[in-house]
């Protein structure tokens, strides 16, 4: 295993994903590779800059910590939004996307087998997972992103009130989690609706069970109905993210 290094983490989820059929997934898949590869470019911040795993409804990036994470949070705040207005101003009901997205920092190392590894990954994907962020999305219909940074981003970037990153405009949220609660900042208000409702409409359990959706390992070539992985995309395990991992964002195949 490589030795941690510091990276910015920046996550992507598809709003209630496991609802639409193989045709409408595909097509989101595609979507959201092009939506994180502008955000990314937006940011100045190219292949060379970055590394990608594929989860199927999720994308993952581990960007180089030179670069400026306050030009992602620009990105991620103004043209990400016009650009997920412009793809659903063309898609079909059935293909709306709408996105959770999570940017936070930390230590990550690589194994052996270019699987991701570090706590600090794991308490990303908790908050990206974490009822607040996905009632946050749910409950404004008008809005097609819905945002959370860490701790550490809060500190160190939104509350200085750069240009374009009012602090403001930033909620300290908690998430509950297995391992016991997380601080956050989530972007706009904190919602004020039932924080234990599903994307799926269903009660999701009080705390999370051991194989949770950020987690979940399964065994190479599996399709899962739910669509929350595909193909040869392994999920993470452990805090280790497997299988179809690539580098600079290229694309790969897709399903």
């Amino acid at each position: 295993m490589t030795d941690p290094v510091s990276s910015t983490i920046l996550l992507f989820d598809i709003e209630k994903y496991s609802a639409r059929d193989d045709v409408e997934q595909a097509y989101l898949r595609r979507m959201l590779y092009d939506v994180a590869d502008h955000a990314l470019l937006a940011a100045g911040i190219d292949e060379t800059l970055r590394r990608r795993a594929d989860r199927g409804d999720s994308v993952m990036e581990l960007i180089d910590a030179n670069a400026s994470v306050s030009a992602l949070l620009r990105a991620l705040l103004t043209d990400v939004p016009t650009q997920l207005r412009a793809v659903n101003r063309m898609a079909s009901s059935s293909a709306q996307m709408r996105l959770r997205a999570v940017v936070a920092t930390g230590f990550v190392a690589t194994d052996r087998l270019d699987g991701w590894v570090g706590s600090d990954l794991n308490h990303a994907c908790r908050l990206l997972d974490g009822a607040v962020l996905r009632a946050a999305l749910r409950e404004r219909p008008d809005h097609d992103l819905a945002l959370c940074v860490s701790e550490s981003v809060y500190a160190g970037i939104i509350r200085h009130n750069h240009v374009g990153l009012p602090a403001e405009a930033f909620t300290r949220i908690t998430v509950d989690s297995k391992n016991g609660s997380l601080g956050a900042w989530l972007h706009g208000p904190v919602p004020a609706g039932d924080l234990r409702s599903s994307d799926d409409g269903g009660q999701a359990p009080a705390s999370e069970p051991e194989g949770d959706t950020a987690r979940r390992a399964v065994p190479p070539g599996s399709r899962f109905s739910s669509g929350t992985v595909k193909g040869d995309n392994n999920g993470v395990s452990a805090g280790q993210i497997v299988g179809n991992v690539s580098l600079g964002g290229h694309r790969g195949e897709q399903q």
